[in-house]
């Protein structure tokens, strides 16, 4: 078997970080254990979607065979660099995303003007509404508890205020909806059951728009499902992947009849 049949075979799962910019954790990369898989930390102060899809393409391109997982942020971008339809790239996985910012324009004011705040103000005032915005009621009896506390002290710890304020530049005007039947290769939508932050219409957005799209609504969860639910969240991908490679392995054989 060549080297690029058992990337095909076994391709690498490309994780892609949400807003935060801080990379999946252990607990969060646990139910890929075995397979190749790549993380990475978003940089800071891009405040543009395609630039952010170029730290991606250089993040991948010695990768014969991949599958994008991009999570909220990490879903945009992820999306943005499988409109380039690069090569490598065979599987896209998307969760708490959008083709076109979803949210009302108060609040994208409101997000635009914490690079104004300075950094008390964007600690307890602008993180603490963030983290309002990302809290579900589910996430107390999660498998890893969550509540809005420890979202903020996420971004505390990882999102400098010239990120956050650089992120949100990015997504006020993106909108992508009619490119969508140019995504080239099988999506799956992993939906929560209760996201206050995105809401249920970007995902039927992007499920109508994508060729191959499908969605797997997980109950029980909101938008920070990848922290409270790694394993669910994790097998869901998984499955996902083996699905792919079960489909690939099976047209090389009937090619070979």
């Amino acid at each position: 078997m060549s080297t690029n049949e058992q990337s095909l075979n076994d391709p690498t799962i490309v994780t892609v970080p949400c807003f935060s910019g801080a990379p999946w954790d252990a607990a969060q990369l646990a139910p890929f254990a075995g397979r190749p898989v790549r993380t990475m930390r978003l940089p800071g102060g891009l405040d543009d979607v395609e630039r952010h899809a170029d730290f991606l393409a250089d993040q991948v391109a010695d990768l014969d065979a991949y599958v994008l997982v991009g999570d909220s942020f990490g879903a945009v971008i992820s999306l943005t660099l499988a409109l380039r339809r690069p090569p490598g790239l065979v599987g896209l996985v998307l969760s708490g995303g959008f083709a076109a910012n979803p949210l009302p324009a108060w609040k994208g004011v409101a997000a635009r003007a914490s690079r104004f705040a300075p950094g008390p103000l964007y600690r307890q005032g602008t993180l603490r509404f963030h983290a309002f915005q990302l809290a579900s009621k589910f996430d107390a009896a999660a498998e890893v508890p969550h509540r809005q506390r420890d979202y903020r002290r996420l971004f505390v710890d990882n999102t400098p205020r010239v990120s956050y304020s650089a992120r949100v530049t990015s997504v006020i005007s993106f909108d992508v909806r009619d490119r969508l039947p140019e995504v080239g290769v099988p999506t799956l939508l992993i939906t929560p059951e209760d996201d206050r932050l995105v809401g249920e219409q970007a995902a039927r957005e992007v499920l109508a728009g994508i060729p191959d799209a499908r969605e797997v609504v997980l109950p029980g969860t909101g938008h920070m499902f990848r922290f409270t639910h790694p394993s669910l969240y994790g097998r869901t991908i998984t499955d996902f992947v083996e699905g792919l490679t079960t489909t690939e392995s099976a047209g090389r054989l009937g090619a070979d009849r």
